[in-house]
């Protein structure tokens, strides 16, 4: 399985085709056409034409995928529509984000039918990162994507896709707004979840005066910021406290690297979680302590998963496009965030990434050049 980080995404194996198109195909539209990018009428028509939904984001969820989807099911449902939402496996929702209301309206895999009238694929750049939800994805009657990733515009019948969105809960609120479902304190608190997430606490460059705008309406509603932000970052077990501490003692600078911008990075193996009982979904936060070194343009760290695998999580402060880098290793993401899953030794995988970047060298000027 590969995994792809979210921000301002990874290919699995593909799923096998279902009804409706062969193993690549989706079903097309009854008028026979595909229309890339912002099919606000077609969604919606759908959407308001259809008794029961399953809504369907991507695998190992962040907030705004797990955000964005359950706002998105709690709207529905006040409109009198049965919804099911899913992720595929594994299905378990991170500890950052239980606070998240909507969790009710959560169904394993297993459950989800095997032929959906309607399904709703959020956050997810391809079947695959649907994981084992791309088969019913496939032989769905009607696939509608709503993302902000750069998704195939074979993927899905009507799509809601747009790049420059800083998150797929920016659409989603539109979304919202244009089916005339009321924004509840519930329904924001998830928007807003989704928004902070992809934007970086509103430090990433994808936010704009419309961001904010957004998050003002939402914090109108009621959500507490400081809320928000104490569940997604701002709290953790001792323990990994202890990993972060080994995380760090072990971190390498290699100030040549990246076309000479410098590249710090670090393990962080199944031994060390295990030792200290920290689940894998608790470490996301290590990157965001690693990228404050002034000396390296590129922070990396390679976490090991319960199956041997190793998630490798890229970062940039912008002058160097590791999206680009990673989806030549098999994943994908941003300019400034991006990741891929991999097996292997971690020295031969940084060295692998070494190459990556600079294969993929795409960096801004120096700023001071005119």
């Amino acid at each position: 399985m590969r995994r792809t980080m979210p921000g301002c995404g990874g290919m699995h194996a593909a799923a096998p085709g279902g009804a409706g198109g062969g193993a690549n195909s989706w079903p097309h539209r009854p008028d026979g056409a595909r229309r890339p990018g912002l099919d606000w009428d077609g969604a919606v028509r759908l959407i308001r034409s259809a008794d029961e939904i399953v809504l369907a984001c991507h695998v190992v969820p962040d907030g705004d995928a797990l955000g964005s989807m359950l706002a998105l099911a709690q709207a529905l449902r006040g409109l009198g529509k049965r919804c099911t939402a899913s992720f595929g496996e594994p299905f378990t929702v991170p500890h950052s984000l239980r606070f998240l209301p909507g969790q009710e309206l959560l169904a394993e895999p297993s459950r989800v039918p095997a032929v959906p009238r309607l399904m709703i694929a959020l956050d997810s750049a391809g079947p695959e990162r649907l994981g084992s939800l791309a088969r019913p994805a496939r032989a769905a009657a009607n696939l509608i994507v709503v993302d902000h990733h750069a998704t195939g515009a074979d993927f899905g019948t009507v799509r809601l896709v747009d790049p420059s969105s800083a998150a797929t809960a920016v659409l989603v609120d539109e979304l919202i707004r244009r089916l005339g479902a009321p924004l509840t304190p519930a329904i924001a608190q998830g928007l807003y979840a989704g928004l902070a997430s992809d934007t970086g606490s509103f430090k990433y460059p994808c936010t704009t005066p419309q961001v904010h705008d957004l998050a003002g309406r939402l914090l109108a509603v009621g959500v507490r910021p400081e809320e928000v932000s104490r569940e997604l970052w701002d709290r953790a077990p001792f323990g990994y406290l202890q990993v972060l501490a080994g995380a760090l003692t072990r971190a390498r600078l290699e100030r040549d690297a990246a076309g000479g911008m410098g590249l710090v990075w670090t393990t962080i193996g199944q031994a060390d979680r295990d030792a200290r009982d920290v689940p894998y979904d608790q470490l996301e936060g290590v990157i965001d302590q690693l990228r404050r070194t002034d000396e390296a343009e590129v922070a990396v760290v390679l976490k090991e998963d319960d199956a041997g695998d190793w998630y490798v999580s890229t970062r940039s402060k912008g002058r160097v496009d590791v999206g680009r880098a990673c989806a030549l290793l098999g994943g994908g993401g941003h300019r400034e965030a991006a990741a891929y899953t991999a097996s292997g030794e971690p020295e031969d995988l940084i060295d692998r990434l070494r190459s990556a970047l600079r294969t993929a060298d795409d960096t801004h000027p120096p700023e001071n050049t005119p």
